[in-house]
């Protein structure tokens, strides 16, 4: 008996060292932690429980049979993040590169299919020289057994990928298909395909970090939801991402403590607005100062940052947020902040979060560089996104809510719940000025008459009364009273029961 306790010692010994103390001394001089070095920070102390450290390839080409290390490259498993279930999946460097096998990813698939079964997260963390070309087209299958599987979990359980060291080619695809991605700064990067194919096909000249590195997938790309300066950082962002979000579809978001008062009045906000219509203002103001504890979990905060989308709670709920940003282009919505939008705000409907939009938007941004990349068809997703949505849906119009844009965010048209403006509101087809040179052309020449015509247009239209006769607007409300009237708004929504015709699945206008 000893000697099999012995051998079992042995053998998890063997499994623990992955690719041996030299790889992991230069996986450490990288600035990078070792696979379960991650683990162990991601998921709460003593909670993980592990699968198949013991497996090995089966690959018996190019010499493979000689070197079967225990674990196959991935360690995976399951533990808990502030004592809810997560299951893991952490690619290993030190062995073979963590390239990807018929058994590596059959682990992967393996808790994947778990989390569905039992309604829990999965956390890839992804850091894998690609496909094991040993294997060939084996390795290539095992990628699309991967890949069914984010597909059938996406909107059933939520998906965290996390990039720490290389992912490249069709191991991509994996995290493109999850609900966030987080990327180490200068240390992780994705890329289809590398800088020296790049150079061979196109002539290009290119770094890796220049390709697909977390600067441009967080800026220019949109890949990547969020880019943080190390492996510690990192792991400690998803544990407070994980806090936000419910374990699957069919259970709430989690209900946190929380030492903030519901009706808080805050007397700062009746002087957010600034006096003239065309000054603009930090949007991210009024969302801490609506937050529980000023508390606000930003996504994609450096990509379209003419629109803000992220994670509050309200009352200790987790409330998602999309809010126009009047300090970058004036707030207009665009190609690609419909697009970040419009992804959150389905994210948040696949898993019953409440949807809290802050609307200054003056319209659609204008150009033959809007026009000829798809605006129209980038637009429609951010409408249909919102059409679509039944969970709880509350509006603030704080100021501009011109045209198209006005239907676009979150109306009562589009079954919003509660929309209510602030006195500042002006809700109209478009700003008094354009409206006025539209409607009384024949007067341009005259600037006395067009100045008296624009302030008799500001009187009747630049206010969110009309709307409100209408019954488009529920209530205008004082801005310092927001907190509590937001708070008070999802707390009647909290049994919301609203569903759409039932269809195999739309067709969003991708």
């Amino acid at each position: 008996m000893k000697d099999i306790l012995n051998e079992l010692e042995t053998r998890r010994a063997d499994a623990h060292l992955g690719g041996g103390e030299r790889r992991i001394e230069a996986q450490h001089a990288k600035g990078k932690l070792t696979a379960r070095e991650r683990i162990d920070l991601l998921l709460d102390d003593g909670s993980f429980e592990e699968f198949d450290m013991y497996v090995a390839h089966r690959c018996t080409d190019f010499g493979m049979q000689e070197q079967r290390p225990h674990g196959d490259g991935v360690v995976t498993g399951w533990g808990t993040i502030n004592g809810r279930q997560v299951y893991v999946f952490s690619q290993d460097f030190t062995v073979l590169g963590g390239s990807v096998s018929e058994t590596h990813a059959k682990k992967i698939c393996k808790i994947m299919d778990m989390a569905m079964q039992n309604g829990a997260p999965v956390i890839g963390l992804n850091d894998s020289g690609g496909a094991r070309i040993q294997e060939g087209v084996d390795s290539l299958a095992a990628y699309g057994e991967v890949f069914q599987r984010n597909i059938m979990a996406s909107g059933v359980i939520p998906q965290i990928s996390v990039i720490m060291g290389p992912c490249a080619g069709g191991a991509v695809y994996s995290p493109a298909m999850t609900d966030f991605i987080f990327m180490v700064r200068d240390s992780s990067y994705m890329f289809v395909t590398g800088p020296d194919v790049v150079k061979t096909v196109t002539n290009e000249v290119v770094t890796a970090e220049e390709l697909g590195g977390a600067s441009t997938h967080t800026r220019k790309s949109s890949v990547a939801d969020g880019a943080f300066e190390n492996d510690v950082e990192t792991l400690t962002e998803v544990r407070r991402l994980v806090d936000f979000l419910p374990q699957n579809n069919t259970s709430k978001p989690p209900v946190r403590p929380f030492f903030d008062e519901p009706d808080r009045l805050e007397a700062s906000l009746d002087t957010l607005i600034p006096d003239n219509p065309n000054t603009p203002y930090d949007m991210k103001e009024l969302i801490l100062k609506l937050a529980d504890e000023g508390d606000f979990y930003e996504i994609q905060q450096d990509f379209a940052k003419n629109i803000i989308t992220g994670f509050v709670r309200i009352e200790g709920r987790t409330v998602g947020v999309v809010a126009n940003q009047p300090m970058v282009l004036a707030g207009c919505v665009d190609i690609d902040s419909s697009r970040k939008a419009a992804r959150f705000v389905r994210f948040c409907d696949c898993f019953e979060i409440p949807i809290l939009t802050l609307v200054d938007v003056p319209g659609f941004l204008p150009g033959t560089g809007q026009e000829y990349g798809g605006v129209i068809k980038h637009g429609a997703k951010l409408l249909f996104a919102y059409g679509e949505a039944t969970v709880p849906k509350v509006t603030v119009i704080t100021r501009k809510a011109y045209g198209g844009a006005y239907d676009v965010m979150s109306s009562k048209h589009l079954r919003g719940d509660f929309n209510y403006a602030w006195p500042t509101a002006e809700i109209a087809v478009m700003g008094a000025k354009g409206a006025t040179e539209i409607l009384y052309r024949s007067e341009l020449g005259d600037p006395e008459k067009i100045a008296a015509r624009t302030k008799d247009y500001e009187q009747r239209f630049a206010n969110p009364f009309v709307a409100a006769e209408r019954g488009f607007i529920d209530e205008v409300i004082m801005p310092h009273s927001t907190r509590k009237r937001v708070a008070r708004a999802f707390a009647s929504l909290r049994n919301k029961s609203l569903k759409n015709p039932w269809k195999k699945h739309d067709n969003i206008p991708l």
